[in-house]
Parts: C-alpha cells; structure tokens; sequence
C-alpha cells in the first residue's frame, strides 16, 4: 500500500524533469561599427542595448556597461559583459 503512494509522484516527478525544456542564456546580438580610429561593438538582447565595447586603434579596449537600466552608462576595462537582469526581466 505504502509503495502505491509513492509511485505516482515519483513518477509525475520524472516526467516534469523530462518534459521541462532547458534554461538557455540569451545570446547577445551584436553590431560593429567601424571608422579611422576605433571599432564599436553595440550589445543587445531583445533590442536593448546594455553594453558597448569600444576598440580604438591606438590604446586599450574598454567598455561602457549599463547595470541597471536607467540609460546611463559607467565606463568599465572588464570584459565581462554578462547581459543583466533588468534586460532579461528575470
């Protein structure tokens, strides 16, 4: 009786693991621009920009990252451009 009470469970359990699909990061899209003196990377997920990766020839790359969606962008020489949560809505 104790083993009819389980299964049932288990089993719907196993199902939902099986039917649930996979969480999958969003991929940024990605816009160059280029002139004379730098390349310009635009990031976006669901058309909105987050991220700005600036190449100049001459010097460093750096970047300019908005956090938290307020449209103002901090200046960052990290490359790491995870998309934020304000972008994704999680």
């Amino acid at each position: 009786m104790q083993r009819s009470r389980i299964l049932p469970p288990l089993i719907l359990g196993l199902c939902l693991g099986v039917i649930a699909p996979p969480v999958v990061a969003q991929q940024p899209e990605i816009t160059v621009r280029q002139d004379d003196a730098r390349t310009i990377k635009e990031y976006r997920v669901n058309g909105k920009l987050y991220a700005i990766e600036i190449m100049p020839r001459d010097g460093s790359d750096y970047y300019l990252v908005d956090d938290d969606g307020d449209g103002n962008f901090e200046h960052s020489d990290s490359a790491d451009l995870e998309v934020p949560d304000w972008v994704t809505g999680d």
